[in-house]
């Protein structure tokens, strides 16, 4: 079949809309029409050459949501007709890391995910005959897409797709490092490092979580008005009034319980764990920083308590857990809509990380 996507050929070059071919789903695979697609940092990161992992030329997207159209031999949980959400991060529920109960992080793909390929070793789509490859396991800026069975969470019909797509990074990303990874708690205090599109679901987060300090962070100055919005009670510009470090000590006394650094930067992630308190200070990475990066830290800070960790979708399970945040946010528990700040045709697509580069966007969402 014919689909038509918005294809990285290369590094640091905007995305071509064009028109591929697409193989239909094999055993155990499943066939989705991308309904919605958000464009998200990673997607910026990776076209801007900071993951190493894509193979040229790819299909960029990880964070969609949209319609079965068709099943491959034995697929039993989903079924034509259904809404879905593609996971980036599979949940198989029989490698050792999924029956552990201690991480996320499924093995069942991670050898041919990374590569860009589907499990049996290559690619559904193609381009005047040659291969182009899956990003993430996902590749949601093409209209039709196809992935594993375990990689697929079903939703509920009635969730609109422009939103629920975020769900698919950005909100379970964001609300799972405040909830899960971090485990907040009523009455701890937080800071946030990045009042981005991630950012903003840490505050909901440990709004959420109850919370009694949710500070947050950024050279911006209009984005503290977004971060009240959902829950933030203090705003810090490191650019005005000393640096982030001092400003969240003389707010705090020691420093925050818990911290969030959402931007793939070093440095920042470096201030974000200086800011937490000794004894018990959580930091927590959750912004993607160059793959050749080190952060590094006094030891002594660690052997007084302090604790770096990351976080990878939040600690959210795909198929179990993505489902109930849908029913968070149609319940209105978890705030969406107002963050999707542009929508776009897929040929206006390359607009969305203009917006992004410039800082006027919170969430760009592609409608198909």
């Amino acid at each position: 079949m014919k689909t038509r996507a918005a294809v990285a050929f290369e590094v640091n070059k905007p995305l071509e809309i064009v028109e591929l071919d697409l193989e239909g789903p094999k055993a155990g695979e499943v066939l989705i029409e991308i309904k919605a697609t958000g464009i998200c940092h990673s997607d910026l990161h990776t076209l801007n050459g900071g993951d190493q992992r894509p193979v040229w030329p790819t299909i960029l997207g990880h964070e969609g949501a949209g319609i079965v159209r068709e099943v491959g031999a034995g697929v039993k949980t989903v079924q034509p007709g259904d809404h879905v959400i593609p996971l980036y991060m599979a949940e198989c529920r029989q490698c050792v890391n999924c029956l552990s109960g201690k991480t996320n992080i499924c093995l069942a793909l991670a050898a041919t995910q990374s590569q860009g390929l589907m499990p049996d070793g290559t690619t559904r789509f193609s381009y005047k005959g040659s291969p182009v490859y899956h990003f993430m396991g996902c590749s949601t800026f093409s209209n039709f897409t196809v992935l594993p069975e375990i990689a697929v969470a079903k939703i509920r019909d009635d969730a609109p797709f422009e939103s629920a797509c975020y769900i698919g990074c950005g909100v379970t990303t964001g609300v799972g490092a405040a909830i899960n990874t971090a485990g907040v708690k009523p009455g701890d205090t937080v800071a946030v490092f990045g009042l981005g599109g991630i950012g903003l679901n840490v505050v909901q987060g440990a709004r959420l979580a109850g919370a009694s300090m949710i500070i947050g962070v950024d050279l911006n100055d209009d984005k503290a008005e977004w971060g009240r919005k959902y829950g933030m009670t203090h705003f810090v510009n490191p650019t005005k009034g000393g640096s982030a470090v001092e400003q969240i000590m003389a707010l705090t006394g020691m420093g925050v319980d818990y911290s969030f650094a959402c931007i793939g930067v070093i440095d920042v992630m470096e201030q974000a764990f200086e800011a937490t308190r000794m004894g018990w200070g959580k930091s927590v990475v959750v912004g993607l920083a160059p793959a050749e990066k080190k952060i590094s830290a006094i030891p002594m800070q660690l052997i007084t308590g302090k604790s770096w960790i990351g976080t990878a979708f939040g600690g959210a399970r795909g198929r179990t857990d993505v489902p109930k945040i849908v029913d968070m946010y149609m319940g209105g528990q978890i705030e969406i809509d107002s963050m999707i700040t542009h929508t776009m045709p897929l040929d206006d697509i390359n607009k969305a990380f203009d917006l992004m580069h410039s800082g006027e966007s919170v969430r760009s969402v592609v409608v198909f």
